[in-house]
């Protein structure tokens, strides 16, 4: 114990004070205190840690510097899965991060009407796009999709009954169910028909004075399938419009392109629900959309003014970086095969199998170099989902390079390329530690390359 040094000789070590040149002092001390203290208790303990002056002062550092990283970074998205909420869901296109950048780096017209000089409406900035890409009379935005169930069922239903069908009383996830959405909205849930046959008779018996919404929810995150049927979106308009009844079709995903020409069906599109005449219609921005987080309201005129009076839609209002994200994926989509090119979620999901097996080749030949034979290395067949609670069970063929190490396990692989500056995140499987090419950009490459390289040192 005599023998640690005291927190101000490692402080006055040109290392250390090299590091408080460009990183906060409190910082600093705080990391050259721990690895005092734990150097300590590492003793009491009866061990033998590395106790000279130049082994803490390296150790003082390292935690040092993996403090000053900020938690929120970059990451390579190596999983397989195209929308990974852990990993942040949608990446951005890059119009929508220079639009991001520009109205961060300044004052910006987000309240403002340039033509008048007066107050304006935030939402103005996708309102109309929308409704130009969807053929909605009306459009606002909330901050996520959770918020936009919750704040257009509370508007049309509150004190009255919301008629749904067993079948569609999903978990959206992180415990959101839509019955407690329902009931937190104010309102009194009405279920009709089973769980896998629900059909438009049981929604017209089901109907009553009290009957103030009728709510259609996709089941983007699972599928039902074998002896099941449900009634069409069509159906529910009809009898909406015959019993004076509003109709909402919460969409989930909310997908603006076909994509049933890549292999992945059964995922109806935004405008096919306002074109069938669905009062309100709702859906997220960060999933199959590609934009920012957001929850996107549209459809009749007086029920989205209406969304947009209620005292709740103050409360999930989005914010400037979000509008803008959101404005400049939308405008992309004016162009469905720019769209494609430059949005990456969707990139992702259409991007050609020959392409992914170049990419993971490439990476392939590059650890082969940089880890020597002590590794197997080797390009397998994959499957990649899309996630985020979109297209279940529909898989999309990839390429994948593995890793197998004699004297490491495929866990210890994956706390290694996962604890850098950059953090790579792949899967294991069968001991083998696997990274999906299916989302990794060529630049990322290198990113995965110069941390198996790091591996290597360390042998």
């Amino acid at each position: 114990m005599r023998q640690l040094p005291s927190v101000d000789r490692l402080l006055s070590h040109p290392e250390i004070e090299r590091l408080l040149s460009r990183l906060p002092r409190p910082l600093v001390v705080d990391a050259v205190r721990r690895v005092i203290e734990d150097t300590r208790e590492a003793i009491k303990a009866g061990g033998r840690p590395e106790i000279s002056l130049d082994a803490l002062v390296e150790r003082a550092a390292r935690e040092a510097v993996r403090k000053s990283q900020p938690s929120l970074r970059r990451a390579v998205n190596a999983t397989g899965v195209i929308l990974h909420t852990g990993l942040g869901r949608a990446v951005l296109a890059p119009e929508a991060r220079e639009a991001i950048a520009a109205v961060s780096s300044g004052h910006s017209t987000l309240e403002i009407d340039v033509e008048t000089g007066r107050r304006g409406s935030r939402v103005r900035h996708v309102e109309g796009i929308l409704c130009r890409l969807t053929g909605a009379e009306a459009a606002t935005v909330v901050n996520n999709n959770a918020a936009a169930v919750l704040l257009a069922v509370n508007t049309l239903a509150e004190g009255g009954e919301v008629i749904i069908s067993r079948g569609q009383l999903v978990e959206i996830g992180g415990q959101f169910r839509i019955p407690d959405i329902i009931r937190q909205a104010g309102c009194r849930l009405v279920e009709v028909g089973t769980t896998n046959r629900t059909r438009i008779s049981d929604y017209a018996h089901a109907v009553t004075d009290d009957t103030a919404l009728i709510l259609m929810v996709h089941p983007s995150n699972f599928r039902i399938v074998g002896f099941s049927e449900t009634a069409s979106v069509s159906e529910l308009v009809e009898i909406g419009k015959d019993r004076g009844i509003p109709v909402m079709h919460d969409l989930g995903s909310g997908a603006l392109v076909d994509l049933s020409a890549f292999g992945l069906k059964d995922e109806p599109l935004v405008q096919e629900s306002a074109r069938a005449g669905c009062d309100i219609v709702t859906f997220s921005g960060d999933k199959l959309l590609g934009a920012t987080q957001g929850g996107i309201i549209l459809g009749r005129a007086d029920l989205i003014e209406q969304c947009r009076r209620n005292p709740l839609a103050r409360v999930v209002r989005v914010d400037k970086l979000t509008l803008a994200g959101l404005e400049a994926t939308l405008r992309l989509f004016l162009d469905p095969e720019r769209a494609m090119k430059s949005i990456p979620t969707l990139r992702y999901i259409t991007r050609p199998l020959p392409e992914v097996a170049q990419q993971a080749r490439k990476l392939a030949s590059a650890l082969r170099r940089a880890l020597g034979d002590s590794y197997q290395i080797e390009v397998i067949d994959v499957e990649s989902q899309v996630g985020g609670g979109s297209l279940p069970g529909q898989a999309i063929a990839s390429k994948a390079v593995t890793l197998r190490s004699s004297r490491l396990s495929a866990e210890d692989l994956s706390n290694h390329f996962r604890r850098c500056e950059t953090p790579v995140f792949g899967r294991i499987e069968s001991d083998r530690f696997v990274l999906d090419m299916r989302t990794v950009e060529p630049a990322e490459i290198q990113t995965i390359t110069t941390r198996a390289q790091m591996l290597a040192n360390m042998e």
